[in-house]
């Protein structure tokens, strides 16, 4: 198995691909990046030792280059040919990775993150600034995002634990969970669930075709509903009004949540949360 280890100081930039297969991260150490590379049968072996490794400086700062390269058709006997690239870091970097086929799991703390995959998962545990997903048939998980949410799924579900900045999610077949957010959130899918357990502030536009709609807004958030579904179902603990209402916890200068959400054939509820500490764990 081909292993390398780099000096890369200062911010770390990652450019990852791989054809299919399973790329690891892991944040580690500061100051060193350790790449290493499997392949699982005499093909993807081969496709491994023509493999870009490669590290520069840019600056102050670092990027380590992992090409894995495959054209035409790949067909296999017995277990399906995969290449495992698993790569240790510093907290704090951020990861372009792209595969054809293959899952995406990164732990640790990264400053942010891009992925893009035709067929796999991805899972993040935390990322301090934006965090860019993109995947035709795949479910994707993460846990924390600092910056700003963008997630495009064909077919899979999308979990978030926290995001402190704007979520946009574009979905065609799959369900949206999202714990806790603290800012916008514009979430459409055509056939699927959108439920968001907790909501601070900003806009929320949670749109769906075939699905059921679930908003829950924070305790101590002023907050404003339109909502509509033509065959569903409209439940809300807050009146449909044009005017924002003020929970009997908000200040006056409390956040305001304004919630849009439109379904055809799904009910849609609104509720209150509770306050922050008591939210519990997912």
């Amino acid at each position: 198995m081909p292993t390398w280890d780099f000096d890369t100081p200062g911010r770390v930039r990652l450019d990852l691909e791989i054809p299919f297969g399973r790329v690891e991260i892991e944040t580690g150490a500061d100051g060193s990046t350790h790449v290493s590379l499997e392949g699982n049968d005499s093909v993807t072996r081969e496709l491994v030792e023509n493999a870009r490794v490669e590290a520069h400086q840019r600056g102050e700062n670092s990027e380590v280059i992992v090409e894995v390269k495959h054209r035409g058709f790949m067909f296999s006997i017995g277990r399906s040919p995969e290449i495992r690239l698993r790569v240790i870091c510093p907290a704090g970097a951020e990861p372009t990775v792209r595969t054809k086929s293959g899952d995406i799991r990164a732990r640790g703390t990264y400053g942010s993150f891009e992925a893009k995959t035709a067929s796999g998962d991805v899972q993040i545990e935390e990322v301090e600034g934006d965090a860019r997903l993109k995947t035709a048939s795949g479910d994707v998980s993460l846990e924390s995002v600092g910056g700003q949410t963008q997630i495009q799924s064909t077919s899979g579900d999308v979990a978030l634990q926290q995001a402190s900045g704007e979520v946009v999610v574009q979905a065609v077949s799959g369900d949206l969970w999202l714990r806790d957010a603290g800012a916008g959130v514009h979430a459409n899918t055509v056939s699927g669930d959108l439920r968001l357990e907790a909501v601070v502030a900003g806009v929320v536009e949670a749109q769906t075709v075939s699905g059921d709609v679930y908003v829950a807004v924070r305790r101590g958030s002023r907050v404003y509903v339109d909502a509509t579904t033509i065959s569903g179902s409209t439940g809300s603990e807050f009146d449909l009004s044009d005017a924002p209402q003020d929970d009997t916890d908000a200040e006056a200068d409390a956040p305001l949540v304004e919630v849009r959400a439109k379904t055809v054939s799904g009910d849609i509820t609104i509720a209150r949360a509770p306050a922050q500490a008591q939210l519990p764990a997912g």
